[in-house]
């Protein structure tokens, strides 16, 4: 059931590092909270981290935080910050969230959808991503 203008964020994940990967998943969570859908659109590197082996062991950051991957990691892990992969769970189970794949990027890639984590609803066509975006008032890319 699509959502009313207003009540829905759209966010296209093209980066695969856990600085971006973070920034997507708090910002799903603010939206579920609002009471708002999310429509998250995986593609290339943001897709890749999407893969069952990827979700977990996934520890790289932006190149132009590399230097900090290490010390970042140990600062989420003294503060008991949960994972992105464990907010945007949160946030699928809070609130109406859906992450689809991006089919041209999975083909590319050869994925198919039980090389995902169970956290990736379906793998669509850009074309089914753009009509459930015109829909969100606020869409972003990370």
């Amino acid at each position: 059931m699509k959502g009313k203008i207003g009540k829905r964020m759209s966010i296209v994940l093209f980066s695969g590092t856990i600085d971006k990967l973070m920034a997507a998943s708090i910002l799903t969570t603010g939206a579920v909270a609002m009471d708002m859908e999310v429509d998250l659109f995986a593609t290339f590197w943001g897709l890749n981290s999407l893969r069952k082996d990827m979700v977990k062991s996934n520890t790289r950051f932006s190149r132009d935080f590399e230097e900090m991957t290490g010390p970042m990691m140990q600062l989420f892990k003294s503060k008991n910050v949960p994972s992105w992969y464990e907010t945007l769970k949160k946030a699928k189970e809070s609130g109406t969230v859906r992450v689809h794949a991006c089919s041209l990027a999975s083909d590319l890639m050869d994925l198919k959808k039980e090389d995902l984590d169970e956290i990736v609803d379906d793998i669509v066509g850009v074309g089914s991503y753009i009509s459930q975006a015109d829909e969100a008032s606020i869409t972003l890319f990370i």
